[in-house]
Parts: C-alpha cells; structure tokens; sequence
C-alpha cells in the first residue's frame, strides 16, 4: 500500500498493480476484523481416559504368571468370562506398545535347523540320487510324472519310469525292479532325495529298509541339497529333441528310449568329458589310454603347439560330492551306527486309549 500512497496522481490502481506484478485485488487494504480464538494452555482430559493407576493394573496383569505367555485377546477373553472387564482388546495393544512390549507373547518352538545331507561317492552303486518332474502334455492342465534314477558317481541312469500319477507306490514299483536289475547287495547303498510325498511314503520307505538301503534326505525347501537330480532335468528338457508337449504317457516313453542312451554316450563336462557310460562300465582307463596315446602323437608332431610341455589326459574325479564341506565317504556314513540305517518302529499290540 506505500507503493500505491507514493505513485503519481492520475495513475489507476490497476495500472500500478500491473507494473508491480501484482493482482489487482491485493491493492486494496484488508480492513475484515478477524477474531481469533484464544487457546488453552491446559486441554481438557478425554472423560474415556483410564486413569494412571488403571493403566498400571492392565500392564501387571499381562506381566502377571498367568497372562505373560498369553495374547492380549486371550487376555481380555479369559477375564470377560470371569465377570473381569478392564479395557478393550485394543487398549491392550495400546498400553503393550507404549512399553514396546507389542510383539508375540506365547512360548514358541525355537527354529528347527535340520543337518545338510553329506554324501560321498567313489564308485557306482554307491549313491543313487531321484527325484520325479513333471512332464506337460497337450491337454492344458494335464501333465506326466517322470521317476528318475541317477548313479551319483557315474551319472549314469539305472532306472525311470514315466506315469500318469504320483505316488509311493508307483515309486516303490521303480526301486524294486531297479535293485532287483543292478543286484544290489543289502548295507551298500544310499538313496538320496528330497522330502516330496512318495519319498517319504512308509510303504517305500518301508521297502528301501527291507532290501538294506539306507535312506538321505534334502532339508525341507532347499533344492541345492539334490543338484544332480536337478541338473539332469535341465539337460533332459534343454535338450535339442525334447518335444515340450507330449500327446501321452507313450509317447514320453519313446522319446525317453531315445535320449536316454543318448545321455549315456555323451560326454559330461563334470566327468572331465568322459560319458556316463564310461565310469558306469568301468571303461575309464581304457579310454583314457587311447585319449593319451593320441595326445602323445600329436605333441610328437607339433611339439611347438604346447607350450605349457607333453599334454596330459584329464581325468574324471575320484569322488563326487553332495555338500562336499563336510562330506563322509558313503562307506563310512553306512558304517557309522545309527547313521543312516533303518531301525524298525516298535508295534504294540495294545490299543491305544480313546480321549473324547
């Protein structure tokens, strides 16, 4: 308003507001009479407030013996059948938080930390590892079950079997036939595998501790504890030929009869580029000399090629590993009481009693 009182006579306001940059309506004075509220220094206490000494008997009894592994709504509960009301359920909550006391109550079960599976395998028949995997067909919604068989140390497959179910029965079926074929004798072999329901199953469970097998398990929710299993799947659905979709159960199985062999021929990058069938056959000495006489050869011929001197055949590991840190040989997890054998649950004759 300065600015206005000090301009030339004759000038209009809203030329003087214009030049300012202002809007014309903040050039007149504001004369309005506002009457403010004059605040209280004390507010006034909330008639629903409890009292200091209400609030201190809520907080002794949910620190009292018989509340202190109790949530508050059990609380409340327990004292509203009683004839006993405090407070509500959420001035629970409220006067536990104030203490920073809101978190849960009741005695729990501490975290269960189950042991890595440690297995070591250094020759066949030592440790076999399965798993199943579905197989999709080409009705939406409707897929196969592919039960597979891998020899840890030669990664060699000895035994699958492709199902429309999945279930212990059809995997006690497999282990049967499959140890029935390789001979395998009682106390040599560990099973290893994951902790789905047909591995599990008392029926198979029941079978692999008759025929003298010991039994390894994955911890629950860890698939790196079962790798081979899963590598093997990969490479079997990553594979050039596999159809994606198969019309039926038969027409997995060609296929299978198909790449199987195939898998077996084929050289393995963790086998040092020998085949399956090589460790599985015991051909690996044999194979190597002939991989070793042709190096020889050639760095006679073209000595200058190999600087780092004679070549030397790589071979495949002495063992194989699950969880290698701490591995024991498979020989000495089955010697070792109370291992990994099977102990019979005890059966009582007596019926047990009926609580209702």
């Amino acid at each position: 308003m300065n600015a206005i009182a000090a301009a030339p006579p004759g000038l209009s306001k809203q030329r003087i507001c214009l030049a300012m940059g202002q809007p014309r309506h903040r050039c007149y004075p504001d004369r309005r009479q506002r009457v403010r509220p004059t605040r209280s220094i004390t507010a006034p206490v909330a008639a629903r407030r409890l009292s200091v000494e209400e609030d201190q008997v809520i907080l002794d009894t949910l620190h009292s013996e018989r509340f202190v592994d109790d949530s508050p709504r059990q609380v409340h509960a327990v004292l509203l059948g009683e004839g006993i009301v405090l407070a509500s359920v959420a001035t629970f909550y409220r006067r536990l938080s104030a203490v920073e006391e809101s978190v849960p109550r009741r005695a729990q079960r501490p975290p269960q930390r189950r042991v890595a599976p440690q297995l070591t395998a250094s020759a066949v028949h030592q440790v076999w590892t399965w798993d199943i995997t579905k197989l999709p067909t080409l009705s939406r919604g409707v897929y196969l079950n592919l039960y597979l068989i891998l020899d840890l140390y030669s990664r060699y497959v000895v035994g699958w079997m492709v199902s429309r179910k999945e279930n212990a029965g059809l995997a006690k079926h497999l282990f049967a036939h499959a140890l029935a074929t390789h001979a395998i004798d009682p106390d040599t072999l560990t099973v290893h595998s994951d902790r789905g329901s047909p591995m599990t199953a008392h029926t198979f469970t029941e079978l692999l501790g008759a025929m003298g097998v010991a039994r390894s398990y994955s911890r629950p929710r860890v698939s790196n504890d079962n790798p081979y299993s899963e590598s093997h799947f990969k490479t079997l659905k990553y594979s050039a030929s596999y159809p994606g979709r198969f019309t039926d159960a038969e027409h997995a199985r060609e296929w299978l009869r198909s790449f199987v062999p195939h898998y077996h021929d084929r050289p393995h990058e963790g086998l040092a580029l020998f085949t399956p069938t090589d460790l599985f056959t015991a051909r690996v000495s044999e194979v190597a000399a002939r991989r070793q006489q042709a190096l020889d050869a050639h760095y006679a011929a073209y000595p200058q090629r190999y600087v780092k001197g004679p070549p030397v055949v790589a071979l495949p590991p002495t063992a194989v590993h699950i969880n290698p840190d701490l591995a024991l040989n498979a020989r000495q997890i089955l010697d070792t009481p109370g291992s990994l054998r099977i102990e019979p649950t005890p059966v009582d004759a007596d019926l047990p009693e009926v609580v209702t």
